[in-house]
């Protein structure tokens, strides 16, 4: 089944691919691999902001976080000239969680975009990755993560 197939049975449909809000460009292809920026937490309603710890609890963050992996996978459709079959292997993402100093569980928040990119690519979805906490994020928002992708 093709990837996009997959995100069809699970009732995601990739937006299009994010511009970048400052000087920097969203995506760099080198060789086989593809670093894409970091991606924040938005849905079709727009940001989704707030702390973990304070306004937001893990069940809030996960559903952030799959959005910041959902907004991953529509660069990496760009990046891959819309061919997201190219995929060879997720192998790290970088997520930083908006939360209060006492707040401890980043990796469960982040779980929602491991776990969403594992259901929806198998195991070329399983990858390495960091969650760390940030005191404040651009715009409010509550997650954002980068990645690192291998491609054919």
């Amino acid at each position: 089944m093709s990837i996009e197939a997959k995100l069809k049975e699970l009732g995601v449909t990739l937006p299009d691919a994010p511009a970048p809000a400052a000087n920097y460009v969203p995506y760099v292809v080198a060789g086989d691999m593809v670093y894409i920026s970091g991606q924040i937490s938005a849905d079709e309603n727009g940001l989704i902001t707030g702390t973990l710890g304070g306004d937001m609890d893990v069940d809030a963050g996960q559903a952030a976080a799959k959005r910041c992996a959902i907004a991953l996978l529509a660069q990496l459709k760009a990046a891959c000239g819309g061919d997201l079959d190219r995929l060879v292997r997720v192998v790290k993402l970088g997520a930083f969680v908006n939360s209060t100093a006492d707040f401890t569980q980043q990796p469960q928040v982040v779980n929602g975009a491991s776990d969403f990119l594992v259901e929806a690519l198998g195991d070329i979805g399983r990858h390495a990755r960091s969650a760390v906490s940030s005191p404040s994020l651009p715009l409010g928002v509550a997650v954002e993560i980068d990645g690192v992708f291998q491609i054919k």
